[in-house]
């Protein structure tokens, strides 16, 4: 694990490390192989992503500027190796190319260009029009997807355990969103404020695939990752933000260790201090606010959590207690003090045990 002054930092992978642990124990010679490649993998991409952060440790706050609003959008193709970017086989206006995880890469860049657009008119990840590019077909059979500060990389999946990292439109929104978080408030990869950085990206991932599929909140699946198992039984997914520690339960994976209440909160130096495990309190907190507000989740909700992404009285060391106070006061400032939506983010955060005042 790399190390960045104070805090260590990490490459932003949907896979935590934690599953791949898991594979790596349980699965037979070939998944516990393709697992601890991934690992591995993993630790030399996170050297690359401590590098581009020590570059840039105090991203500045997006700002608009009048340029176009048209993605550009390129897709390269690795080839089972692990140079980067790679090979270009589909560019912005190309038609489709037949493989799979060249058009759903694509299709999921500009599903999360034109989220972020049409809901909150924000131009690109840094909301300046940054062009998108993605790898796919990155190592051979490779479980994971990571944004490594400039692109998307998305391996094939090893087949059996996960299929290819690109079939779900929440992970690459997901992925996608840890930059526009970059490019604003910029949180530390540690701990709560590690947490808060991988619930943000669950939640605007969420809500990508709610907008594309023209659902309300009660309507989704709250689900990140839906298609991504191939293992037995059918149905689980990465995460589940309507009742974190259900997503999955499986010979190979084990079982989700996430926890939805701080009475549950899991203190372990693993995974920066445990930010894909205990990223299920926050993103309770945002599902029980969006199904209480109800409707279309990216409107009051998604646009509460947004204003507090980007307010620059929200420290890049913030914990649980500091977001959920500034989403309170977001509200307020936004919909007015003691209005309902105001007083749905201060239960929504006293229902997993998170002060919000």
């Amino acid at each position: 694990m790399c190390m960045n002054q104070a805090h260590r930092q990490s490459i932003f992978c949907i896979l935590p490390p934690h599953i791949l642990r898991e594979i790596a124990m349980r699965g037979n010679r070939q998944q516990r192989e393709h697992a601890l490649d991934a690992l591995a993998i993993d630790v030399t991409a996170r050297s690359m992503r401590a590098t581009l952060q020590l570059m840039n440790p105090e991203a500045p706050r997006a700002v608009m500027l009048p340029v176009s609003v048209t993605p550009q959008r390129t897709i390269y193709n690795a080839a089972g190796a692990g140079d980067l970017p790679g090979s270009v086989v589909r560019n912005e206006g190309a038609d489709a190319t037949g493989d799979a995880s060249v058009d759903e890469a694509f299709d999921g860049l500009g599903a999360t260009f034109k989220f972020y657009w049409e809901i909150y008119q924000r131009n690109s990840i840094d909301n300046q029009g940054l062009p998108l590019d993605a790898t796919v077909h990155y190592q051979d059979r490779y479980n994971n997807a990571f944004w490594n500060g400039r692109q998307m990389v998305f391996g094939d999946g090893d087949g059996t355990v996960f299929d290819r990292f690109t079939i779900d439109l929440d992970v690459i929104g997901h992925e996608l969103t840890h930059g526009v978080t970059g490019s604003e408030v910029n949180l530390v990869y540690l701990g709560q404020a590690g947490a808060v950085n991988e619930s943000v990206s669950d939640v605007f991932g969420s809500l990508i695939k709610q907008y594309l599929g023209g659902q309300t909140a009660d309507e989704a699946d709250w689900l990140i990752g839906a298609h991504l198992i191939k293992v037995e039984p059918a149905g689980q997914a990465l995460r589940s933000m309507k009742a974190p520690g259900t997503a999955y339960s499986n010979s190979l994976m084990g079982e989700d260790p996430q926890p939805g209440h701080m009475r549950d909160y899991v203190n372990t130096t693993q995974d920066n201090g445990g930010v894909h495990i205990n990223s299920g309190i926050p993103n309770h907190a945002f599902y029980l606010l969006a199904t209480q507000l109800g409707g279309k989740a990216w409107e009051r909700a998604g646009q509460i959590w947004y204003d507090t992404i980007r307010d620059s009285q929200l420290d890049r060391n913030a914990s649980f207690a500091d977001f959920a106070a500034r989403s309170t006061f977001n509200a307020g400032h936004r919909y007015g003090t003691d209005s309902d939506e105001q007083k749905a983010v201060i239960g929504a955060w006293q229902a997993v045990g998170v002060d919000a005042s």
